[in-house]
């Protein structure tokens, strides 16, 4: 079994209870099954996320819009899980509506796994979507230093060029100056 499922299947069994429903949505290997459980009104969150996340690893595009809801929770491990399965889902619009989560200035507090999972991506989207991301965190007094953080390290991850005028600025922040030194050595050197 995959770690991320099993890390998750055990969280959920936890938050679930071990019901019957729960025993069954983990069993099944019907995707329409666990997609009705996306659609059905009044189902308990854990039971979306469970069904979003399985048919994210499967390739299922039904689980792009509860998968993108689940990247911006305000529960972490919720956040993780739907990066790793957006990650593998393939569909197209994914690094749009990360860009568009990493950047909303309104759930910045929510912003680390969507602006790691634009890493992971490597999408035309993610060094501008970082890029934006941390101008905003550069400001005095940000309490946001592990969003700011984790653009750094995926700016220097995509090494882009367009990267390095953040990067010298984020070299002035103390939390941030190891982080953009390296970051920066991963640029290639323009000519």
């Amino acid at each position: 079994m995959d770690e991320e499922l099993r890390s998750l299947t055990e969280r959920l069994r936890r938050e679930s209870g071990g019901t019957a429903m729960y025993e069954r949505l983990v069993a099944t290997e019907d995707h329409d099954e666990l997609a009705g459980v996306l659609t059905e009104p009044g189902q308990p969150l854990w039971a979306r996320e469970l069904t979003a996340f399985r048919l994210g690893l499967a390739g299922d595009r039904r689980a792009f819009e509860a998968l993108v809801l689940l990247l911006n929770h305000r529960d972490p491990p919720r956040c993780a899980s739907a990066a790793y399965a957006l990650a593998r889902l393939g569909d197209p619009r994914t690094a749009r509506a990360a860009a568009a989560l990493a950047t909303n200035e309104l759930r910045v507090a929510y912003a680390l796994h969507p602006v790691r999972l634009l890493t992971r991506l490597r999408a035309p989207e993610s060094a501008p979507a970082l890029i934006t991301t941390l101008e905003r965190r550069l400001r005095p007094h940000d309490p946001y230093r592990k969003v700011a953080l984790a653009c750094v390290e995926g700016l220097g991850a995509l090494g882009d060029a367009r990267a390095r005028p953040v990067l010298n600025e984020a070299l002035a922040h103390p939390a941030l100056a190891e982080a953009a030194v390296h970051a920066l050595a991963q640029i290639p050197k323009q000519r």
